[in-house]
């Protein structure tokens, strides 16, 4: 009778079967167990061995189904190492296992412990899917499992004293294991165990596996350990080689020293292969003998250096700072600065408008440089047959027949444009361009460097900034030059004197370079807010271009040209459809913005546009698609301005609208540009003293002194009302005391307001002036007359008084200026009085007096 298809001796025959190989498990006699079907376990990057135990975690499918069926089953399964990832093959000799304990976790994954029984290698593949049965046929092993001679043992022994050895020296072995290999007799068990517990790849470990002769397995185990024994060796040896070289301090350089010995064992030195890339990339750079000289000594003695003391760490910043500055490249468009004038006008003209004296220069530097390399190319001797254009070029490069690089200075008020003229500059000749901002500079070794031997030592800013550039010939922009400072670390502006020398920066010497570096190919250019604080030699050394601040027509084309449009593009308002009327930008400029350039005006424009720009997006354009932003149209009109940017920022409160006694009107220059300077005296009795209030310097107060000194030595000239100026103070006060004032070309309204104060008559309404004065009542000519005329016009002033010797310069200003407002010039105190008051300031005694004088001459004739 048969049940399932099994008839019951069948089912006998197998039950006794599996009794009997069990018994031979036990025994650990695998050449007398028979062929079996198991689920295959693919393992990765891991070998089982028999006599081991290994706790695993099953999370791919292939192993999930496998120990499901070895579940089913009798709890056991063939494990094999996976050959190759991409095709899942396996090794074909495994383990056969057995799951010891398993737990199924929540996410249907396994934890299994695995005890090796025995080896085996596959048969046959019996069935594929999920997981895979194979047919596993015993590994047949033979010698040293029943009868054992002298050289047997030995081999075992050996084996055991090896495994201690590479115990001792890896320190990754457990006390547990090693104590099993040295009790046990079983050599089967001894390589099993050595097998498992040894650091070895996969591939190395399935070699350990397959091997069927004990004898020959033992052989290859110690040959294994033997190796791995003499790496640990030679590793302990270098490392006791580094650590007897160096010191506490320096440990953390073990592994690179490590890594240099091991290229030593292998006839290898990186070191030599960095020094000679260091020495050619030096070379390529092509600089001066003194300098490869210099270079190349630093480069034997750093040779003889170990790699990571500090002084080779420094010798190498030293000689890589060497390589990586420019010494002879030049810029890719050097040709460009030496040809086409009218575009390099065009290029100024098209970032800039009118600076027609600094455009000029630039454009004259051009001409020059274009004459010069147009010469060189003439002088060239013809030769036979046909010449190649590098034979003509000049041998070393178009700047060495140009002219040395000027030292341009750009001074005038802040916001306009001394800065971002030097980047059209640059643009104009095609160089590169690099900037420094000098402000707050207080250091020497800021301009110079620091000596190479000084702990975290850097070259100055010129040479990093020449470096940044990457050629010799770049336009370098020295920003804030008149912001410099000086303390005890040195002066800045003094090292600046070699820079700056067309004469000796040819051979500038940075203290970390300590070989001279060539500059005059640098086209330099400063900027500056005032000469004054500038020292005198660095002055001298500068071609100063004047960039005076702006006025009222001169801001509208700006704003019209640049400014609207700049700030409708950063807006995202460029496609849209707005309008800023003339009348608009007027009205900003009256009365949101006092200043000499045009950085308040963008500040307002920018406002202005932001607003529109919100305006847009609550009317829904941009957003809503029927409503795309370039259908946004908007007139803005000088009504819509107090909506946009709110109320007025600036009235003329400085200015009476009504002539009041003893109150005049001077014009100041300051950093900033110009401004009114209003005065204001009174007198009362008193024992003749003077005050003076309003943070006035020292030559403004001398000015007053001069002043009050000129008018009591003309006292019989006008009509005083005071009868005794021993007897009376004057009390002169200028407005805004928190702001300091100083400069002598306010002496002639300080003497003004004073005759108003002394005759009670009030000067004409509407006018300013400015001169200084001296004892004998002439008037001098001033400085910064646009400035100050600028001033004039923003108060509403409708006359300004100035110097005679300052009639050239209101010649060479911009015809919207003087067509703006009217100006009288004058010599001497008493013509600016005869303009500013009225007849009856003059005593006619004098009148009488001179009209008596000249009958005599009648007489004569």
């Amino acid at each position: 009778m048969k049940r399932g298809g099994v008839s019951k001796n069948e089912r006998v025959v197998k039950f006794l079967e599996a009794l009997r190989n069990a018994a031979l498990r036990r025994e650990n006699r695998p050449e007398k167990l028979s062929v079996e079907e198991f689920a295959l376990l693919p393992l990765r990057e891991l070998v089982l061995f028999p006599n081991t135990m290994v706790p695993l975690f099953i999370t791919y499918e292939a192993g999930i189904s496998a120990v499901k069926e070895a579940l089913r089953r009798d709890n056991r399964l063939f494990a094999a190492c996976v050959r190759s990832r991409e095709s899942g093959e396996t090794w074909p000799t495994g383990t056969v296992v057995r799951i010891i304990q398993h737990l199924r976790l929540p996410d249907n994954t396994f934890r299994v412990v695995l005890q090796g029984e025995y080896r085996g290698t596959i048969s046959t593949v019996v069935s594929g899917g999920n997981y895979t049965i194979v047919r596993v046929e015993p590994l047949k092993t033979a010698g040293l499992l029943d009868f054992q001679d002298p050289e047997d043992i030995a081999l075992t022994r050996t084996v055991q004293k090896s495994f201690a050895q590479y115990a001792e020296l890896s320190k990754k072995i457990g006390t547990d294991t090693l104590t099993a290999v040295e009790k046990t007799d079983n050599p089967e068990r001894i390589a099993n165990l050595i097998s498992n517990s040894i650091a070895l790849k996969a591939e190395k470990k399935v070699a350990l596996l397959e091997v069927p002769k004990i004898r020959q397995r033992l052989e290859k185990i110690l040959e294994t350990l033997e190796t791995e024994n003499q790496i640990f060796g030679i590793q302990k040896t270098i490392s006791g080689k580094v650590k007897n070289r160096m010191d506490k301090t320096q440990r953390e350089y073990i592994l690179h020293e490590q890594l240099r010995e091991i290229n030593k064992e292998l006839g290898k030195d990186a070191a030599e292969d960095e020094f000679a890339d260091l020495e050619k990339a030096i070379t390529e750079k092509n600089p001066g003998e003194e300098v490869l000289l210099k270079a190349r000594k630093e480069l034997t003695r750093l040779r003889r250096l170990q790699p990571f003391t500090p002084e080779a760490g420094v010798l190498r910043t030293y000689l890589e700072w060497i390589a990586d500055l420019p010494w002879s490249d030049y810029s890719v468009d050097a040709g460009a600065d030496s040809g086409d004038v009218a575009a390099a006008e065009r290029i100024l003209n098209e970032d800039h408008f009118n600076m027609k004296k600094a455009k000029e220069r630039v454009l004259e530097f051009i001409a020059v440089r274009q004459l010069s390399v147009n010469t060189a190319r003439e002088t060239v001797p013809a030769t036979e047959g046909m010449v190649s254009a590098e034979e003509t070029a000049p041998a070393e490069g178009p700047e060495k027949m140009a002219i040395r690089g000027p030292i341009l200075c750009f001074v005038g008020p802040p916001g306009t444009g001394k800065t971002s003229l030097g980047k059209s500059v640059a643009r104009a000749l095609g160089r590169r361009f690099v900037r420094i901002s000098l402000g707050g500079v207080r250091d020497e070794a800021e301009i110079r460097g620091h000596r190479k031997t000084y702990v975290g030592a850097l070259p100055g800013k010129i040479i990093q900034s020449m470096r940044k550039a990457g050629t010799v010939n770049p336009v370098f922009l020295l920003d804030e030059i008149d912001k410099l400072s000086s303390d005890f670390r040195g002066d800045p502006a003094s090292a600046l004197l070699e820079v700056l020398d067309p004469e000796q920066n040819s051979t500038f010497t940075d203290h970390y370079l300590e070989v001279p570096y060539d500059l005059s190919k640098v086209l330099f250019i400063t900027t500056a807010n005032s000469l004054y604080s500038i020292p005198y030699p660095l002055l001298d050394r500068m071609e100063i271009i004047e960039i005076p601040g702006y006025g009222e027509n001169e801001k509208l084309a700006i704003a019209k040209q640049f400014l609207v449009p700049k700030e409708l593009r950063e807006n995202s308002l460029g496609a849209a459809k707005i309008v800023f009327r003339d009348e608009t930008i007027r009205a900003i400029i009256r009365h949101w913005t006092m200043e000499s350039g045009v950085r308040g005006l963008e500040r307002e424009i920018a406002r202005c546009v932001r607003r529109i720009a919100r305006e847009a997006v609550n009317r829904e354009y941009g957003k809503n698609p029927k409503k795309p932003i370039q259908s946004f149209k908007k007139n803005v009109s000088p009504e819509d301005l107090e909506k946009l940017l709110g109320r007025w920022k600036y009235k003329k409160d400085v200015v009476f609208s009504e002539a009041r006694i003893g109150v005049c009107y001077g014009l100041a220059w300051t950093e900033t540009g110009g401004a009114m300077l209003p005065v204001e005296t009174t007198r009362f009795n008193g024992s003749g003293e003077y005050i003076i209030t309003g943070n006035l310097g020292n030559v403004m107060k001398e000015s007053a002194r001069i002043a009050l000194s000129y008018l009591r030595s003309v006292q019989d000239r006008y009509c005083f009302l005071v009868k005794d100026m021993g007897n009376t103070d004057f009390h002169i006060h200028v407005p805004e005391g928190a702001i300091p004032k100083d400069g002598p070309s306010a002496g002639v309204t300080l003497a003004a307001s004073l005759l108003s104060s002394l005759c009670q008559k009030p000067p004409r309404s509407g006018v300013a002036m400015t001169g200084e004065l001296t004892l004998t009542g002439r008037i001098l000519p001033i400085g910064g007359l646009k400035e100050k005329l600028l001033a004039a016009v923003r108060n509403g002033m409708d006359k300004v008084l100035l110097p005679k010797d300052n009639r050239d310069d209101w010649e060479e200003l911009d015809r919207d200026i003087r067509e703006a407002i009217s100006v009288e010039f004058v010599e001497t105190a008493h013509e600016a009085f005869r303009i500013l008051f009225d007849q009856g300031i003059e005593r006619k005694e004098k009148k009488r007096k001179t009209t008596a004088a000249k009958k005599p001459a009648k007489k004569i004739r």
